[in-house]
């Protein structure tokens, strides 16, 4: 996407257009943490967050894994750890450097995944059928520009915040190869 520029003599936000944002707000937070519960029974926030990223990023080693997460390596440890035990994740040594270990999602942890954003994309499909056909299309350029306006969280970055930026990898699924999750 290429940046916006604010014109000089472009007006500021109207209130109504500040609050119809945070009601949109509301809604999509409300969908993702619904989307979120929906496997707090088997993860907690930060393993959510590690599969999500090898979902995202692929095979990853314990090192990688602390750095995006910005923890030290043996908070990752840990959180990797419980993962394997409760079959989500694989840890195998890294062929390439056996002083390395792989960590992949097992067809579990995969479905984990997958379940999550399958979830959070059918709450919003749902609203969106809820909205009147004409005004859908005007939401794709308008939510574009605002993402885009917002500095949009880089796909490398999502998955920090709970979701994929393609489908999990190796898993297939029906929507194309880029679309965000």
């Amino acid at each position: 996407m290429g940046s916006i520029e604010s014109d000089a003599e472009t007006p500021r936000p109207t209130q109504e257009e500040v609050e119809a944002v945070m009601l949109a707000t509301r809604v999509l937070i409300a969908v993702t943490a619904q989307s979120v519960a929906s496997v707090e029974d088997r993860v907690t926030l930060p393993q959510l967050r590690v599969l999500v990223m090898i979902a995202s990023r692929g095979p990853q080693n314990l090192a990688s894994v602390a750095q995006a997460l910005g923890v030290h390596p043996s908070n990752a440890t840990r959180r990797c750890d419980r993962l394997v035990e409760a079959g989500l994740i694989h840890r195998s040594d890294d062929p390439a450097d056996r002083r390395n270990l792989i960590l992949r999602l097992t067809p579990s942890g995969r479905e984990l995944v997958l379940q999550m954003t399958e979830r959070r994309r059918a709450a919003i499909e749902n609203v969106l059928a809820k909205m009147p056909a004409s005004l859908r299309g005007d939401l794709v350029p308008a939510l574009r520009a605002f993402a885009q306006a917002a500095g949009e969280v880089p796909p490398s970055e999502a998955w920090a915040l709970g979701w994929t930026t393609d489908r999990p990898n190796g898993t297939p699924h029906h929507m194309p190869s880029g679309t965000t999750c």
